[in-house]
């Protein structure tokens, strides 16, 4: 990949009160796409409040790309049923990505380097905070999931340089 400015490994770390497409509940996985690339979560049984914790890690190679993340209920003998989704970009986080040489070694573990409010471009559900943990640059973010009677997907992006890429 020529274009490649580097990976963006994001955490899928759990849903919160998901809608139940069951009987009772629902069983649900995550989906994220950007541009061509698709990846999937596990499957978490009989749940509406899932953990999956699962890295999934997209190649970058253009920061103004939307990310889609689709939540679905898994079935046996029909189609999986949409659980909602929301879209949401990196070009805020990327841009302070740019600075990390400015602030390595030099930050407490914590440290907020900055707050992106929610919006209606974006499916932020509260402030989300970029902030400098165990010398890495990280987005902390509550989505709420669109299309849909209620829910939201707590994620974490995380960047990674790629030796030989053009980086951002």
């Amino acid at each position: 990949m020529e274009n490649l400015l580097g990976l963006l490994r994001i955490h899928v770390k759990r849903g919160v009160n998901l809608a139940i497409r069951d009987i009772s509940s629902s069983d649900p996985y995550v989906i994220v796409h950007s541009g061509k690339q698709k990846l999937k979560t596990h499957v978490i049984k009989h749940s509406v409040n899932p953990e999956w914790n699962d890295d999934l890690t997209l190649s970058v190679t253009d920061p103004n790309l939307p990310i889609k993340l689709t939540v679905y209920d898994k079935d046996l003998f029909s189609a999986d049923d949409k659980m909602g989704e929301a879209e949401f970009s990196i070009a805020t986080y990327l841009e302070t990505v740019k600075y990390r040489p400015k602030v390595e070694g030099g930050l407490p573990n914590g440290t907020i380097i900055m707050k992106v409010q929610p919006t209606r471009q974006n499916c932020l559900s509260e402030e989300s905070h970029i902030v400098w943990n165990q010398g890495k640059l990280v987005q902390n973010m509550f989505l709420r999931l669109q299309h849909v009677e209620c829910g939201e997907v707590e994620i974490q992006l995380e960047w990674i340089d790629v030796p030989g890429s053009k980086g951002i």
